[in-house]
């Protein structure tokens, strides 16, 4: 007999890891803490799609101060699994947006093995910004690969696959208020 809180998505199995109330609630300590951080300071907040629109509405809402959003988009997923290349799918190029002396916070739905945002940290450094930090809903220590360390973090998680709250499995998911992880015993039964 399955558990009723188990989801299909697709072929793989997943279940609640972080609720809707845990992530509403640390969102929204997150935008105080850059509200107080960059008061004045007028930041953009450079928001990295598809996956982290969720994540970055919640938190420009949460913030309550001054700023200027726009997007970027990159892609590194293949399914379930980091290709281990970044694909510029919409960079800094369309940006209307002047980056010198801004201050920039770039918004990640999740930074795991840092391929994506360390291509694009070096990238945007070449603009001479007046700073660079990066916001992300959701850190996998265990998985990075780079020397990198995001100043404001939702949640710290081990190396799941997870989906929901805007990230995704093939394109799938993205619409759950929580964050769901893939229930690995059971991902091949159904």
């Amino acid at each position: 007999m399955k558990p009723s809180n188990r989801l299909l998505i697709q072929d793989k199995y997943f279940v609640p890891y972080l609720s809707e109330h845990q992530m509403y609630q640390r969102v929204k300590e997150l935008g105080k803490q850059l509200a107080t951080d960059y008061k004045d300071k007028k930041p953009l907040l450079l928001c990295i799609l598809n996956g982290s629109f969720v994540f970055a509405a919640d938190l420009v809402r949460s913030m309550d101060t001054v700023c200027q959003v726009s997007f970027l988009k990159y892609s590194s997923y293949v399914k379930d699994q980091s290709s281990g290349k970044t694909k510029d799918l919409l960079g800094i190029q369309g940006l209307n947006e002047d980056l010198k002396d801004r201050h920039l916070i770039v918004v990640e739905d999740i930074v795991d093995t840092g391929n994506t945002i360390n291509q694009l940290l070096k990238e945007l450094s070449s603009h001479q910004p007046a700073s660079i930090e990066v916001a992300t809903c959701l850190f996998k220590p265990s998985a990075l690969k780079f020397d990198i360390s995001p100043k404001y973090v939702a949640f710290s998680i081990p190396n799941y696959f997870v989906i929901g709250y805007g990230l995704d499995y093939d394109n799938y998911g993205r619409h759950l208020a929580g964050i769901y992880i893939c229930d690995e015993d059971n991902k091949n039964d159904k």
